[in-house]
C-alpha cells in the first residue's frame, strides 16, 4: 500500500489547513483510515480516525470541535480539515491505513507531512 499525503504547511494560530491522503496499490480493503501526529520529543498519538463501512469518526479530545475527518471510499482517500489551529497542533502528521489480517490489525503509514502553527 502506498499512502500519499499532502496539505501540510505553515499557518498562523486560528487558521485552517486541510490534509489529504490517497491510498493506492492495496488488494486489501481498509477497515479504517486516520491521522496520527508526532511532535518533537513526544510519542505518536491518534488525531482522528474513521471506519470504512459506517464512516464513524473518532477524535482525540484535544481536537474535538476543531478537526473533521472524512473519507471518499471511491477514491480511497481520507481528509482532515483542521480549523482553529493552535501552536500545540504543530507536529508531523502521518496518514494511517489499517487492514485486518488473520493475526489481527496491520497498519500502513504514510511518509508524514509537517504542520506548523505559529503563535
Amino acid at each position: 500500500v502506498q499512502l500519499q499525503a499532502s496539505g501540510g504547511g505553515l499557518v498562523q494560530a486560528g487558521g485552517s489547513l486541510r490534509l489529504s491522503c490517497a491510498a493506492s496499490g492495496s488488494s486489501f480493503r481498509s477497515v479504517a483510515m486516520g491521522w496520527y501526529r508526532q511532535a518533537p520529543g513526544k510519542q505518536r498519538e491518534l488525531v482522528a480516525s474513521i471506519t470504512a463501512i459506517s464512516g464513524s469518526p473518532n477524535y482525540a479530545d484535544s481536537v474535538k470541535g476543531r478537526f473533521t475527518i472524512s473519507r471518499d471510499n471511491a477514491k480511497n482517500t481520507v481528509y482532515l480539515q483542521m480549523n482553529s489551529l493552535k501552536p500545540e497542533d504543530t507536529a508531523v502528521y502521518y496518514c494511517n491505513y489499517r487492514i485486518l489480517v488473520p493475526s489481527g490489525a496491520f497498519d500502513y503509514w504514510g511518509q508524514g507531512t509537517q504542520v506548523t502553527v505559529s503563535s
